[in-house]
């Protein structure tokens, strides 16, 4: 993985996202891109993870842990509709890392061999993250699309 990976990821999710949720505020990396709405603790994420692995996804990493437990559970309430979008691959609960109060609906890929097409193929199913868990997050009934 390397920087450019996540620049297309970030440049090709813009195309994936309705017009209403193109209005992001991002940051890459060479082991990420994080995307985010108004609340930079609560973000959707494209990483690099050990194994190597990547996970997609959405992450609430705010420093409370009742504030990260009260954001996963607005959206587990709405998990019969947001798995009709993204089916069974996601996992719901603690974060993958050392933070154990972070919570994450996220799936991992195998990270070998992944060509530069993961990278759209990422962007896309963070784009389908996006607009299945954003207005869950945002507390909206909803659909965003314009």
């Amino acid at each position: 993985m390397s920087r450019e990976f996540f620049e297309t990821v970030d440049d090709a999710l813009h195309g994936f996202l309705p017009p209403a949720l193109r209005d992001f505020d991002s940051h890459r990396t060479s082991m990420n891109l994080k995307v985010w709405y108004e609340e930079g603790r609560e973000h959707y994420e494209v990483q690099l993870v050990s194994g190597p692995a990547l996970e997609v996804g959405f992450h609430a990493e705010h420093k409370d842990a009742g504030r990260n437990d009260d954001v996963l559970t607005r959206l587990v309430d709405g998990e019969k509709g947001w798995r009709k979008v993204l089916g069974r691959a996601p996992k719901t609960g603690p974060f993958l890392g050392r933070q154990k109060s972070w919570r994450r609906v996220s799936e991992v890929w195998d990270g070998e061999g992944l060509t530069d097409d993961a990278a759209v193929e990422a962007a896309e199913r963070l784009g389908a993250y996006i607009e299945a868990l954003e207005p869950l997050r945002r507390g909206t009934a909803k659909k965003l699309r314009a």
